[in-house]
């Protein structure tokens, strides 16, 4: 059977969830991940989508995100560190604009204000995300403690209408946990 050059999935099997989980675990730092027994259970509700990407049917990433009908966070996106640089997200991001189409997606990263840790890191991140067609939402928060702001393609959206969306789609509790930056 021939292996299709890029593929995009639902997660299934004990393999595809193990090799997520250990990305998981490398690529965010311990402060901005939730237990992933919450994206687990999440899943199961329907609430969230969790991707694995394969390239030449070899693991190339994954990507979750939280869903309500008209808006998408995405929520997790990584490629493996050896991966990295060859065009694989931008083609994961790309997946996804597919597959949501008709909905707004919106992404928290880190804040690029000045005098930020890594900062270097982050403008790079966040220049990923514009090249893919993402623009500032002008929407800053701390969500449990570390800076975000907020980028958004083909939606709309307030600091009122983020936190309403974390405590409607997500969980109450985790939306008292999102202050506005001031």
């Amino acid at each position: 059977m021939e292996k299709r050059e890029f593929c995009m999935q639902q997660a299934s099997g004990h393999l595809q969830w193990a090799k997520i989980r250990c990305l998981y675990r490398k690529a965010f730092p311990r402060d901005e991940r939730k237990p992933f027994s919450i994206i687990c259970s999440m899943r199961k509700k329907g609430k969230t989508d969790v991707w694995y990407f394969s390239e030449k049917g070899k693991f190339a990433g994954f990507a979750t995100t939280i869903n309500s009908d008209e808006l998408i966070l995405l929520d997790y996106l990584a490629v493996p560190e050896a991966l990295q640089g060859r065009g694989i997200g931008a083609k994961m991001l790309e997946s996804l604009k597919k597959t949501y189409a008709g909905r707004g997606i919106f992404v928290e990263i880190e804040s690029t204000r000045e005098g930020a840790d890594n900062l270097p890191e982050k403008i790079r991140r966040k220049r990923f995300y514009e090249r893919a067609g993402f623009r500032e939402l002008c929407v800053e928060a701390v969500v449990f403690g570390v800076e975000m702001e907020l980028l958004g393609l083909n939606c709309k959206l307030d600091f009122d209408g983020y936190k309403a969306f974390y405590r409607d789609e997500y969980n109450p509790w985790a939306a008292e946990h999102i202050c506005k930056v001031e």
